[in-house]
Protein backbone atom coordinates (compact mmCIF):
# COMPACT_ATOMS: atom_id res chain seq x y z
CA UNK A 1 0.00 0.00 0.00
CA UNK A 2 1.52 3.24 -1.06
CA UNK A 3 1.31 5.55 1.99
CA UNK A 4 0.88 8.74 0.13
CA UNK A 5 -2.69 7.97 0.19
CA UNK A 6 -4.20 6.95 2.90
CA UNK A 7 -7.70 5.33 1.74
CA UNK A 8 -6.69 1.76 1.76
CA UNK A 9 -5.32 1.92 5.35
CA UNK A 10 -8.48 3.49 6.59
CA UNK A 11 -10.82 0.80 5.35
CA UNK A 12 -7.92 -1.61 6.23
CA UNK A 13 -7.87 -0.03 9.70
CA UNK A 14 -11.80 0.93 10.67
CA UNK A 15 -12.48 -2.60 11.88
CA UNK A 16 -9.49 -3.72 13.64
CA UNK A 17 -8.03 -0.21 15.76
CA UNK A 18 -8.64 3.17 17.41
CA UNK A 19 -7.81 6.32 15.63
CA UNK A 20 -6.28 9.43 17.48
CA UNK A 21 -6.88 9.40 21.62
CA UNK A 22 -7.48 13.22 21.78
CA UNK A 23 -8.17 14.68 18.33
CA UNK A 24 -10.33 17.40 18.61
CA UNK A 25 -12.29 19.23 15.55
CA UNK A 26 -13.72 22.45 16.31
CA UNK A 27 -16.30 23.48 13.17
CA UNK A 28 -16.09 26.89 12.37
CA UNK A 29 -19.06 28.89 11.09
CA UNK A 30 -19.51 28.81 7.10
CA UNK A 31 -16.75 31.10 5.30
CA UNK A 32 -14.71 30.95 8.92
CA UNK A 33 -11.58 29.46 8.07
CA UNK A 34 -10.14 26.07 8.97
CA UNK A 35 -11.30 23.58 11.57
CA UNK A 36 -8.13 21.87 13.23
CA UNK A 37 -7.20 19.04 14.79
CA UNK A 38 -5.75 19.75 18.65
CA UNK A 39 -2.99 17.78 19.73
CA UNK A 40 -2.72 14.54 18.80
CA UNK A 41 -1.74 12.00 20.76
CA UNK A 42 -0.37 7.87 19.33
CA UNK A 43 -1.25 4.79 21.19
CA UNK A 44 -5.17 5.00 22.44
CA UNK A 45 -7.95 5.75 20.11
CA UNK A 46 -11.36 5.85 19.49
CA UNK A 47 -13.49 4.52 16.61
CA UNK A 48 -14.90 7.90 16.03
CA UNK A 49 -12.12 9.01 14.53
CA UNK A 50 -11.48 6.33 12.57
CA UNK A 51 -11.78 8.11 9.13
CA UNK A 52 -11.08 11.29 10.43
CA UNK A 53 -9.47 12.51 6.83
CA UNK A 54 -12.59 11.54 5.34
CA UNK A 55 -14.90 13.28 8.15
CA UNK A 56 -12.99 16.54 8.52
CA UNK A 57 -12.31 17.58 4.97
CA UNK A 58 -15.46 18.50 3.89
CA UNK A 59 -15.57 20.58 6.75
CA UNK A 60 -12.53 22.23 5.75
CA UNK A 61 -13.31 22.91 2.27
CA UNK A 62 -17.07 23.14 2.97
CA UNK A 63 -18.59 21.17 -0.12
CA UNK A 64 -22.02 20.03 -0.71
CA UNK A 65 -20.82 16.17 -1.92
CA UNK A 66 -23.78 14.98 -3.64
CA UNK A 67 -24.27 11.85 -6.56
CA UNK A 68 -26.74 12.05 -8.67
CA UNK A 69 -27.59 8.93 -11.15
CA UNK A 70 -29.72 10.64 -13.99
CA UNK A 71 -30.15 8.23 -17.07
CA UNK A 72 -27.13 6.83 -15.71
CA UNK A 73 -24.91 10.13 -16.16
CA UNK A 74 -22.57 10.28 -13.02
CA UNK A 75 -21.97 14.07 -12.05
CA UNK A 76 -20.71 15.31 -8.49
CA UNK A 77 -22.14 18.98 -7.53
CA UNK A 78 -19.61 20.78 -5.60
CA UNK A 79 -19.99 24.61 -4.80
CA UNK A 80 -17.91 26.39 -7.46
CA UNK A 81 -15.12 28.32 -6.23
CA UNK A 82 -14.02 30.28 -9.26
CA UNK A 83 -11.22 32.65 -7.83
CA UNK A 84 -9.85 29.86 -6.05
CA UNK A 85 -9.69 27.01 -8.97
CA UNK A 86 -8.24 30.00 -11.44
CA UNK A 87 -11.16 29.55 -13.30
CA UNK A 88 -12.89 32.36 -15.92
CA UNK A 89 -16.84 33.05 -16.61
CA UNK A 90 -16.70 30.17 -19.48
CA UNK A 91 -15.30 27.78 -16.99
CA UNK A 92 -11.72 27.53 -18.65
CA UNK A 93 -9.68 25.28 -16.31
CA UNK A 94 -5.88 26.11 -14.91
CA UNK A 95 -3.75 24.78 -13.09
CA UNK A 96 -3.87 24.60 -9.29
CA UNK A 97 -0.63 22.56 -7.98
CA UNK A 98 -1.95 21.59 -4.57
CA UNK A 99 -5.28 20.51 -5.83
CA UNK A 100 -3.61 18.22 -8.21
CA UNK A 101 -1.08 17.09 -5.45
CA UNK A 102 -3.20 16.43 -2.99
CA UNK A 103 -5.60 14.53 -5.55
CA UNK A 104 -2.75 12.44 -6.43
CA UNK A 105 -2.19 11.37 -3.31
CA UNK A 106 -5.79 10.48 -2.52
CA UNK A 107 -5.93 8.26 -5.55
CA UNK A 108 -2.38 6.47 -5.86
CA UNK A 109 -3.80 3.42 -3.24
CA UNK A 110 -1.02 1.65 -3.89
CA UNK A 111 2.85 2.19 -4.64
CA UNK A 112 3.14 3.00 -8.35
CA UNK A 113 4.85 0.15 -10.85
CA UNK A 114 7.54 3.06 -12.37
CA UNK A 115 10.02 2.20 -14.75
CA UNK A 116 12.08 5.07 -13.90
CA UNK A 117 15.06 4.75 -12.60
CA UNK A 118 16.65 6.45 -10.23
CA UNK A 119 20.01 9.12 -10.25
CA UNK A 120 21.69 9.38 -6.99
CA UNK A 121 24.27 12.59 -7.09
CA UNK A 122 26.38 11.97 -3.42
CA UNK A 123 27.82 14.93 -1.76
CA UNK A 124 30.51 13.39 -1.26
CA UNK A 125 31.42 10.95 -4.34
CA UNK A 126 34.05 9.78 -2.75
CA UNK A 127 31.68 7.92 -0.10
CA UNK A 128 30.28 4.39 -0.50
CA UNK A 129 26.95 4.52 -1.72
CA UNK A 130 24.43 1.90 0.13
CA UNK A 131 21.09 1.14 -0.69
CA UNK A 132 18.88 -1.66 1.16
CA UNK A 133 16.56 -4.00 -0.53
CA UNK A 134 14.56 -4.64 3.05
CA UNK A 135 13.41 -2.55 5.56
CA UNK A 136 15.45 -5.16 8.29
CA UNK A 137 19.02 -4.01 6.45
CA UNK A 138 18.03 -0.47 8.02
CA UNK A 139 17.86 -1.63 11.72
CA UNK A 140 14.94 -0.27 12.43
CA UNK A 141 13.80 -0.03 16.02
CA UNK A 142 11.08 -3.38 16.64
CA UNK A 143 8.19 -1.28 16.75
CA UNK A 144 9.05 1.34 13.89
CA UNK A 145 9.15 -2.24 11.57
CA UNK A 146 5.86 -3.31 12.81
CA UNK A 147 4.66 -0.51 11.91
CA UNK A 148 6.18 -0.52 8.32
CA UNK A 149 4.77 -3.28 7.71
CA UNK A 150 1.32 -3.31 9.00
CA UNK A 151 1.01 -0.66 6.19
CA UNK A 152 1.40 -3.24 3.46
CA UNK A 153 5.27 -2.47 2.68
CA UNK A 154 6.65 -5.71 1.84
CA UNK A 155 9.94 -4.16 0.85
CA UNK A 156 11.56 -0.54 0.02
CA UNK A 157 10.20 1.21 -3.24
CA UNK A 158 13.33 2.48 -5.60
CA UNK A 159 13.11 5.81 -4.22
CA UNK A 160 13.01 4.14 -0.54
CA UNK A 161 16.12 1.82 -1.37
CA UNK A 162 18.23 4.85 -1.52
CA UNK A 163 16.55 7.99 0.71
CA UNK A 164 16.24 5.78 3.73
CA UNK A 165 20.23 4.58 4.23
CA UNK A 166 20.95 8.29 3.95
CA UNK A 167 18.01 9.49 6.09
CA UNK A 168 18.93 6.95 8.59
CA UNK A 169 22.76 7.81 8.60
CA UNK A 170 24.92 9.04 10.89
CA UNK A 171 25.64 12.03 11.34
CA UNK A 172 22.46 13.13 9.48
CA UNK A 173 23.01 13.70 5.90
CA UNK A 174 20.92 16.15 4.23
CA UNK A 175 18.39 15.72 0.87
CA UNK A 176 16.86 16.72 -2.06
CA UNK A 177 14.95 14.35 -3.56
CA UNK A 178 12.37 13.85 -6.61
CA UNK A 179 8.96 12.08 -6.12
CA UNK A 180 5.85 11.84 -7.43
CA UNK A 181 3.00 10.48 -4.95
CA UNK A 182 2.89 6.75 -5.30
CA UNK A 183 6.57 6.24 -5.22
CA UNK A 184 6.36 5.68 -1.07
CA UNK A 185 7.98 9.09 -0.20
CA UNK A 186 6.26 10.14 2.73
CA UNK A 187 6.94 7.05 4.00
CA UNK A 188 10.19 7.25 3.85
CA UNK A 189 10.64 10.92 5.68
CA UNK A 190 7.71 9.86 8.11
CA UNK A 191 10.12 6.41 9.32
CA UNK A 192 12.88 8.87 9.03
CA UNK A 193 11.23 11.32 11.53
CA UNK A 194 9.84 8.41 13.49
CA UNK A 195 13.46 7.05 13.92
CA UNK A 196 15.51 10.18 14.89
CA UNK A 197 13.15 11.20 17.62
CA UNK A 198 14.09 10.34 21.60
CA UNK A 199 10.51 9.84 22.98
CA UNK A 200 11.79 10.33 26.66
CA UNK A 201 12.38 14.18 25.73
CA UNK A 202 9.08 16.10 26.02
CA UNK A 203 9.86 18.91 23.61
CA UNK A 204 9.56 19.38 19.20
CA UNK A 205 12.34 17.10 17.92
CA UNK A 206 11.08 16.53 14.26
CA UNK A 207 9.07 19.42 11.83
CA UNK A 208 7.58 18.85 8.67
CA UNK A 209 5.97 21.62 6.70
CA UNK A 210 3.12 20.97 3.65
CA UNK A 211 1.77 23.84 1.86
CA UNK A 212 -1.91 23.59 2.66
CA UNK A 213 -4.08 22.13 5.47
CA UNK A 214 -5.22 19.22 3.99
CA UNK A 215 -1.55 17.98 2.47
CA UNK A 216 -0.50 18.15 6.35
CA UNK A 217 -3.53 16.54 7.78
CA UNK A 218 -2.44 13.57 4.83
CA UNK A 219 1.13 13.88 6.15
CA UNK A 220 -0.33 13.16 9.75
CA UNK A 221 -2.29 10.01 8.89
CA UNK A 222 0.88 8.62 7.44
CA UNK A 223 2.73 9.31 10.68
CA UNK A 224 0.04 7.76 12.69
CA UNK A 225 -0.19 4.66 10.76
CA UNK A 226 3.10 4.06 10.76
CA UNK A 227 3.66 5.46 14.43
CA UNK A 228 0.97 3.16 16.00
CA UNK A 229 3.12 0.50 17.77
CA UNK A 230 5.19 3.39 18.88
CA UNK A 231 2.73 5.21 21.55
CA UNK A 232 5.68 6.69 22.98
CA UNK A 233 6.24 9.50 20.38
CA UNK A 234 3.08 11.59 20.08
CA UNK A 235 2.41 14.51 16.72
CA UNK A 236 1.21 18.17 17.34
CA UNK A 237 -0.70 19.85 14.40
CA UNK A 238 0.35 23.67 13.45
CA UNK A 239 -2.21 24.88 11.59
CA UNK A 240 -4.24 27.89 11.47
CA UNK A 241 -7.22 27.51 13.73
CA UNK A 242 -5.01 24.95 16.49
CA UNK A 243 -5.04 28.24 19.11
CA UNK A 244 -2.41 27.59 21.58
CA UNK A 245 -1.19 30.18 24.19
CA UNK A 246 2.10 32.30 24.07
CA UNK A 247 4.41 30.55 25.38
CA UNK A 248 2.89 26.94 25.62
CA UNK A 249 4.69 23.83 26.37
CA UNK A 250 4.60 21.35 23.36
CA UNK A 251 5.64 17.88 24.80
CA UNK A 252 5.31 16.23 20.93
CA UNK A 253 7.98 15.34 19.40
CA UNK A 254 7.20 15.68 15.90
CA UNK A 255 4.79 18.89 14.43
CA UNK A 256 3.42 19.09 11.25
CA UNK A 257 1.71 22.32 9.60
CA UNK A 258 1.85 25.04 7.17
CA UNK A 259 4.57 27.74 6.88
CA UNK A 260 3.15 30.81 8.37
CA UNK A 261 1.50 29.00 11.04
CA UNK A 262 4.72 27.03 12.42
CA UNK A 263 6.91 30.63 11.85
CA UNK A 264 4.43 32.04 14.53
CA UNK A 265 4.73 29.03 16.74
CA UNK A 266 8.62 29.54 16.41
CA UNK A 267 9.50 33.18 16.68
CA UNK A 268 6.38 35.00 18.03
CA UNK A 269 4.36 32.60 20.30
CA UNK A 270 8.01 30.41 21.47
CA UNK A 271 5.77 27.09 21.21
CA UNK A 272 9.01 25.46 18.98
CA UNK A 273 12.24 25.84 19.95
CA UNK A 274 13.81 25.92 16.50
CA UNK A 275 17.29 25.11 18.39
CA UNK A 276 16.28 22.05 19.59
CA UNK A 277 15.37 20.89 16.09
CA UNK A 278 16.75 17.81 14.30
CA UNK A 279 15.25 16.92 11.41
CA UNK A 280 13.68 19.48 9.20
CA UNK A 281 11.20 17.53 6.47
CA UNK A 282 9.76 20.42 3.59
CA UNK A 283 7.24 18.49 1.52
CA UNK A 284 5.79 19.80 -1.92
CA UNK A 285 8.57 22.45 -2.82
CA UNK A 286 7.19 22.80 -5.91
CA UNK A 287 3.90 23.59 -4.74
CA UNK A 288 5.50 25.01 -1.60
CA UNK A 289 7.06 28.01 -3.82
CA UNK A 290 3.39 28.43 -6.33
CA UNK A 291 1.57 29.60 -3.09
CA UNK A 292 2.42 33.05 -1.98
CA UNK A 293 4.13 33.72 0.94
CA UNK A 294 5.34 30.22 1.63
CA UNK A 295 8.96 30.25 0.08
CA UNK A 296 9.45 33.18 2.28
CA UNK A 297 8.23 31.53 5.08
CA UNK A 298 9.96 28.27 4.93
CA UNK A 299 13.29 30.29 4.60
CA UNK A 300 12.80 32.07 7.45
CA UNK A 301 12.03 28.89 9.71
CA UNK A 302 15.13 27.18 8.25
CA UNK A 303 16.95 30.03 9.20
CA UNK A 304 16.17 29.29 12.91
CA UNK A 305 17.17 25.67 12.88
CA UNK A 306 20.77 24.41 13.91
CA UNK A 307 23.26 23.75 11.63
CA UNK A 308 23.77 20.17 12.59
CA UNK A 309 19.63 20.05 11.84
CA UNK A 310 18.87 17.67 9.00
CA UNK A 311 17.03 18.97 5.92
CA UNK A 312 14.93 16.60 3.80
CA UNK A 313 13.23 18.62 0.54
CA UNK A 314 10.49 16.62 -1.62
CA UNK A 315 9.29 18.06 -4.93
CA UNK A 316 7.44 16.18 -7.83
CA UNK A 317 9.17 18.72 -10.57
CA UNK A 318 12.43 20.24 -10.49
CA UNK A 319 12.56 23.40 -13.11
CA UNK A 320 14.94 25.87 -12.24
CA UNK A 321 12.70 27.97 -9.25
CA UNK A 322 12.51 24.68 -7.51
CA UNK A 323 16.29 24.24 -7.79
CA UNK A 324 17.13 27.47 -6.37
CA UNK A 325 14.31 27.23 -3.27
CA UNK A 326 15.95 23.81 -3.21
CA UNK A 327 19.60 25.68 -2.69
CA UNK A 328 18.84 28.02 -0.36
CA UNK A 329 17.04 25.61 1.92
CA UNK A 330 19.38 22.50 2.17
CA UNK A 331 22.86 23.16 2.75
CA UNK A 332 25.28 20.55 0.84
CA UNK A 333 22.76 17.97 -0.24
CA UNK A 334 22.62 14.59 -1.53
CA UNK A 335 20.37 14.72 -4.47
CA UNK A 336 18.02 11.85 -5.92
CA UNK A 337 16.20 12.26 -8.70
CA UNK A 338 14.13 10.16 -10.76
CA UNK A 339 15.90 9.72 -14.89
CA UNK A 340 12.99 11.04 -16.74
CA UNK A 341 11.08 8.22 -18.64
CA UNK A 342 11.78 8.81 -22.33
CA UNK A 343 7.69 9.37 -22.91
CA UNK A 344 6.71 7.55 -26.44
CA UNK A 345 4.22 8.48 -28.89
CA UNK A 346 5.29 5.05 -30.38
CA UNK A 347 2.53 3.18 -28.84
CA UNK A 348 -0.71 5.50 -29.78
CA UNK A 349 -1.74 6.30 -33.42
CA UNK A 350 -2.73 9.54 -33.51
CA UNK A 351 -5.53 10.73 -36.02
CA UNK A 352 -7.55 14.07 -36.31
CA UNK A 353 -11.11 14.65 -37.49
CA UNK A 354 -12.06 18.15 -39.49
CA UNK A 355 -15.61 19.68 -38.02
CA UNK A 356 -17.14 22.76 -38.81
CA UNK A 357 -18.34 23.10 -34.61
CA UNK A 358 -19.32 21.13 -31.92
CA UNK A 359 -22.35 19.50 -33.08
CA UNK A 360 -19.96 18.07 -36.19
CA UNK A 361 -17.64 16.81 -33.34
CA UNK A 362 -20.17 15.16 -31.43
CA UNK A 363 -21.51 13.45 -34.68
CA UNK A 364 -17.94 12.95 -35.49
CA UNK A 365 -17.26 11.19 -31.62
CA UNK A 366 -20.66 9.30 -32.26
CA UNK A 367 -19.65 7.51 -35.95
CA UNK A 368 -16.41 6.63 -34.00
CA UNK A 369 -18.42 4.60 -31.20
CA UNK A 370 -20.72 3.45 -33.41
CA UNK A 371 -17.64 1.31 -35.79
CA UNK A 372 -14.99 0.59 -32.96
CA UNK A 373 -15.21 -1.08 -29.57
CA UNK A 374 -13.54 1.07 -27.19
CA UNK A 375 -13.45 -0.29 -23.35
CA UNK A 376 -13.13 3.09 -21.28
CA UNK A 377 -12.24 6.61 -23.08
CA UNK A 378 -11.49 9.84 -21.77
CA UNK A 379 -12.53 13.46 -23.90
CA UNK A 380 -10.96 16.34 -22.87
CA UNK A 381 -12.28 19.51 -23.24
CA UNK A 382 -10.99 22.96 -22.61
CA UNK A 383 -13.96 24.63 -20.98
CA UNK A 384 -16.59 23.35 -18.05
CA UNK A 385 -19.69 24.74 -20.39
CA UNK A 386 -18.11 22.42 -22.90
CA UNK A 387 -17.90 18.95 -20.59
CA UNK A 388 -21.27 19.65 -19.15
CA UNK A 389 -22.71 20.29 -23.11
CA UNK A 390 -20.93 16.98 -24.27
CA UNK A 391 -21.59 14.69 -20.95
CA UNK A 392 -25.03 15.73 -21.24
CA UNK A 393 -25.41 14.86 -25.28
CA UNK A 394 -23.40 11.60 -24.77
CA UNK A 395 -26.03 10.88 -21.93
CA UNK A 396 -28.82 10.94 -23.98
CA UNK A 397 -27.08 9.22 -26.61
CA UNK A 398 -27.37 5.78 -24.27
CA UNK A 399 -23.58 6.14 -23.25
CA UNK A 400 -22.60 5.87 -19.45
CA UNK A 401 -20.91 9.08 -18.54
CA UNK A 402 -18.87 10.94 -15.59
CA UNK A 403 -17.82 14.02 -15.61
CA UNK A 404 -15.07 15.66 -13.67
CA UNK A 405 -13.99 19.88 -13.70
CA UNK A 406 -12.33 22.12 -11.38
CA UNK A 407 -15.08 23.39 -9.82
CA UNK A 408 -15.35 19.56 -7.67
CA UNK A 409 -13.56 19.43 -4.46
CA UNK A 410 -10.67 17.18 -4.51
CA UNK A 411 -12.45 14.21 -2.92
CA UNK A 412 -15.20 14.35 -5.42
CA UNK A 413 -12.87 13.94 -8.16
CA UNK A 414 -11.09 10.98 -6.62
CA UNK A 415 -14.53 9.31 -6.01
CA UNK A 416 -15.54 9.94 -10.01
CA UNK A 417 -11.76 8.88 -10.68
CA UNK A 418 -12.14 5.64 -8.82
CA UNK A 419 -15.69 4.82 -9.58
CA UNK A 420 -14.12 5.34 -13.53
CA UNK A 421 -11.22 2.88 -12.95
CA UNK A 422 -13.72 0.19 -11.73
CA UNK A 423 -16.06 0.51 -14.69
CA UNK A 424 -19.15 1.92 -13.28
CA UNK A 425 -18.58 4.63 -16.37
CA UNK A 426 -17.27 3.78 -20.12
CA UNK A 427 -16.73 7.02 -20.74
CA UNK A 428 -14.75 9.89 -18.59
CA UNK A 429 -15.29 13.43 -19.75
CA UNK A 430 -12.92 16.16 -18.35
CA UNK A 431 -11.09 19.43 -18.70
CA UNK A 432 -7.18 19.56 -17.39
CA UNK A 433 -8.05 18.71 -14.41
CA UNK A 434 -7.38 14.89 -15.05
CA UNK A 435 -4.61 14.98 -17.85
CA UNK A 436 -1.93 14.70 -15.30
CA UNK A 437 -1.24 10.98 -12.75
CA UNK A 438 -3.97 9.20 -13.41
CA UNK A 439 -3.64 5.47 -14.87
CA UNK A 440 -6.46 3.60 -15.95
CA UNK A 441 -5.46 0.17 -17.82
CA UNK A 442 -8.81 -0.38 -19.49
CA UNK A 443 -8.60 3.46 -21.26
CA UNK A 444 -7.89 1.95 -25.07
CA UNK A 445 -9.02 5.28 -26.82
CA UNK A 446 -8.29 9.19 -25.94
CA UNK A 447 -10.18 12.01 -27.42
CA UNK A 448 -9.48 15.45 -27.68
CA UNK A 449 -12.70 17.27 -28.60
CA UNK A 450 -10.60 20.60 -28.02
CA UNK A 451 -6.64 20.79 -28.15
CA UNK A 452 -4.79 22.21 -25.41
CA UNK A 453 -3.89 25.58 -25.38
CA UNK A 454 -1.34 27.60 -23.69
CA UNK A 455 -2.02 31.01 -22.07
CA UNK A 456 -0.84 32.87 -25.32
CA UNK A 457 -3.03 30.40 -27.52
CA UNK A 458 -0.78 28.31 -28.67
CA UNK A 459 -0.01 24.13 -28.77
CA UNK A 460 0.61 23.52 -24.67
CA UNK A 461 2.55 20.14 -25.60
CA UNK A 462 3.30 18.96 -22.54
CA UNK A 463 -0.60 18.92 -21.60
CA UNK A 464 -1.07 16.93 -24.99
CA UNK A 465 1.43 14.39 -23.70
CA UNK A 466 0.19 13.56 -20.80
CA UNK A 467 -3.32 13.35 -22.33
CA UNK A 468 -2.97 10.90 -24.96
CA UNK A 469 -0.85 9.25 -22.65
CA UNK A 470 -3.77 8.16 -20.89
CA UNK A 471 -4.01 5.44 -23.43
CA UNK A 472 -0.74 3.31 -24.76
CA UNK A 473 -0.04 2.05 -21.72
CA UNK A 474 0.76 -0.71 -19.64
CA UNK A 475 1.97 -2.60 -23.18
CA UNK A 476 -0.84 -2.23 -25.19
CA UNK A 477 -1.44 0.07 -28.26
CA UNK A 478 -3.60 3.07 -27.62
CA UNK A 479 -5.73 5.70 -30.10
CA UNK A 480 -5.70 9.15 -29.45
CA UNK A 481 -8.72 11.52 -32.01
CA UNK A 482 -8.15 15.38 -32.27
CA UNK A 483 -11.05 17.35 -33.70
CA UNK A 484 -10.45 20.34 -35.44
CA UNK A 485 -13.06 22.76 -36.29
CA UNK A 486 -10.85 26.28 -36.53
CA UNK A 487 -7.86 27.25 -38.54
CA UNK A 488 -6.59 28.11 -35.53
CA UNK A 489 -6.56 24.35 -34.21
CA UNK A 490 -5.29 23.42 -37.35
CA UNK A 491 -2.47 25.41 -36.65
CA UNK A 492 -2.50 23.91 -32.87
CA UNK A 493 -2.55 20.57 -34.38
CA UNK A 494 0.64 21.28 -36.81
CA UNK A 495 2.48 22.98 -33.88
CA UNK A 496 1.86 19.43 -32.08
CA UNK A 497 3.47 17.29 -35.13
CA UNK A 498 6.13 19.84 -35.37
CA UNK A 499 7.39 19.02 -32.06
CA UNK A 500 6.85 15.68 -31.53
CA UNK A 501 8.45 15.10 -35.00
CA UNK A 502 4.92 12.69 -35.68
CA UNK A 503 2.48 13.27 -38.51
CA UNK A 504 -0.75 12.82 -37.51
CA UNK A 505 -3.27 11.63 -40.25
CA UNK A 506 -6.72 12.88 -41.02
CA UNK A 507 -9.72 10.49 -40.55
CA UNK A 508 -13.21 10.68 -42.58
CA UNK A 509 -15.30 9.75 -39.91
CA UNK A 510 -18.18 9.18 -42.36
CA UNK A 511 -16.69 6.46 -43.93
CA UNK A 512 -17.17 3.28 -41.59
CA UNK A 513 -14.59 0.99 -42.89
CA UNK A 514 -11.88 3.52 -42.31
CA UNK A 515 -12.95 3.76 -38.76
CA UNK A 516 -13.02 0.21 -38.12
CA UNK A 517 -9.34 0.11 -39.63
CA UNK A 518 -7.63 2.26 -37.30
CA UNK A 519 -8.78 -0.32 -34.39
CA UNK A 520 -6.94 -3.00 -35.72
Amino acid sequence: MATDSWALAVDKQEATTDSFGSLVIRSLPRGGGDAAPNKAKKGKTTDANQTFALDILPCIVHFIFVIKLCDEFVFLSGTTKQVENGTNVEGEEKEDKAAQSLLNKMIHTSLVNTTNQVEVLQRDPNSPLYSVKTFEELRLKDKLLKGVYDMGFNRPSKIQENALPMMLAEPPQNLIAQSQSGTGKTAAFVLAMLSHVDPTNKWAQCLCIAPTYELALQTGKVIEQMGKFYPEVKLAYAIRGNKLDRGAKLQEQIVIGTPGTVLDWCSKLKIINPKKISVFVLDEADVMIATQGHQDQSIRIQRMLPKECQMLLFSATFEDSVWKFAERVVPDPNIIKLKREEETLDTIKQYYVLCSDKEEKFTALCNIYGAITIAQAMIFCHTRRTAGWLAAELTKEGHVVALLSGEMTVEQRATIIERFREGKEKVLVTTNVCSRGIDVEQVSVVINFDLPMDKDGNADNETYLHRIGRTGRFGKRGLAVNMIDSKHSMNILNQIEEHFNKKINKLDTDDLDEIEKISN
